[in-house]
């Protein structure tokens, strides 16, 4: 009676515990999920408001001394796709950088979850994918809010959402192998100073590119960046891109698979002993 009893009991304790998902990586997402719901008003400020900020700022306060507009569109609806794509890649460097190093070198997450054990495909992925989280639902309130002010004009804007994400993973992969390789925090200072700060400027988010010497023009079309703001701008105004759509997103996918395979490399050397 007693070992029918137990055995009960095992089942029914069984039957109780939550099943894993199958697909291992959607745990780690639901790990950084259930942080998030904790520390989400944090972000509200970097990720939203200051971008609102800077539309009310530029677009209307500089945009009021562009009489003509840019390219015969108004200076504020021009620049709202260029401010949707440099958020959604400020939003990916941001959440690639600090926590990727602090899960290696300070809190050690990634030991943890390789001992549970997961496998490095399984970390990277779930980690990347709660930055693609970050990135659509910034972008999605970005892109509503703008389309209050009426600075969208055309049917195609919800496009935008894809192309950011293909953005940020394209910025965000490259970004998690260097997190995962430099040795403190300093470098990744180095990173916002020479790489973040310099995409921001001049990948044709403020004025166009083509206002830049033809030296500086090709340095601005090799980043990912202006990639994703040709492609958001064509979205929202309802024209042409610069370049070629198939273009645009093979180049991001490109950086995309090799960031990814970069930083599988180097999470396996740092997990792997």
């Amino acid at each position: 009676m007693g070992r029918e009893r137990g055995v009960i009991d095992v089942s029914v304790a069984e039957q109780a515990r939550p099943a894993l998902p199958r697909v291992p990586a959607l745990a780690v997402l639901a790990h950084y999920l259930v942080g998030y719901r904790r520390t989400w008003r944090a972000g509200v400020f970097s990720s939203f408001l200051l971008p609102v900020l800077t539309v009310l700022g530029f677009g209307f306060g500089v945009g009021a001394y562009v009489d003509q507009g840019v390219g015969g569109v108004p200076y504020l609806d021009w620049l709202v796709p260029g401010l949707i794509a440099s958020t959604a890649m400020q939003v990916a460097i941001g959440e690639s950088t600090w926590p990727v190093l602090s899960n290696f070198r300070w809190i050690k997450t990634y030991f943890a979850q390789s001992a549970a054990p997961l496998r490095v495909g399984d970390i990277l992925a779930g980690h990347l994918a709660f930055v693609l989280f970050r990135v659509l639902t910034s972008s999605a309130s970005f892109l509503l809010v703008t389309a209050l002010f009426g600075a969208l004009r055309s049917a195609w804007s919800p496009v935008v959402l894809p192309v950011v994400l293909l953005l940020a993973l394209a910025v965000a992969a490259p970004t998690f192998a260097f997190s995962a390789w430099v040795p403190s925090d300093s470098y990744l200072a180095l990173l916002f100073r020479f790489a973040v700060i310099p995409m921001t400027l001049f990948a044709g988010v403020f004025f166009p590119v083509e206002s830049l010497p033809e030296e500086l023009r090709w340095l601005a079309y090799i980043t990912p960046l202006w990639h994703g703001v040709d492609l958001c701008r064509a979205a929202t105004l309802g024209v042409a891109p610069q370049w070629s759509i198939p273009g645009h997103l093979l180049y991001l996918a490109a950086w995309a698979l090799a960031g990814w395979v970069l930083a599988r490399r180097v999470f396996r050397r740092n997990l792997v002993v």
